[in-house]
């Protein structure tokens, strides 16, 4: 870099252009006490141990809750293949008892639908009225 004077363009032959620079290389000239030195060392030793330290730690986390995932997308996968077989024989028992057509068992199946525990349903309306004419029904069916 130049510095114009006049309009004439000089180099600077006295280092270089940035004062910041020049301190900086300053710093560097002086020698830090040995001690300081020593300690940087240490230190740098030190923090280059705890770093690969912890990439042993992490890559075993790692190792650990993949296998641990597969595990659980294993047992995932199995109970809904569980869950799918059972579904589908209640299904077809639900749909082979609906299919039947036995005159008079049709209050049977609705009673069969209901939850006639008293108890169960504390957090819902009350439905005892309608629990006794279900079972009335039930046990003396409509004539037609």
């Amino acid at each position: 870099m130049g510095t114009t004077v006049n309009g004439d363009v000089f180099q600077e032959a006295n280092g270089p252009a940035d004062g910041y620079a020049a301190i900086a290389q300053a710093d560097r000239l002086t020698q830090e006490p040995e001690s300081i030195r020593k300690w940087r060392e240490e230190q740098r030793k030190r923090l280059q141990e705890l770093d690969a330290a912890s990439k042993v730690t992490e890559q075993e986390w790692r190792e650990k809750a993949k296998k641990d995932l597969e595990e659980w997308n294993q047992r995932q996968s199995e109970q809904v293949e569980k869950n799918k077989i059972n579904n589908r024989a209640s299904e077809e028992a639900f749909v082979k008892e609906s299919k039947e057509e036995t005159p008079g068992t049709e209050w049977e199946k609705v009673a069969q639908l209901c939850d006639f525990n008293p108890k169960s349903s504390k957090q819902c309306k009350d439905v005892s009225r309608l629990r006794s004419v279900l079972m009335s029904l039930k046990q003396t069916p409509l004539s037609r």
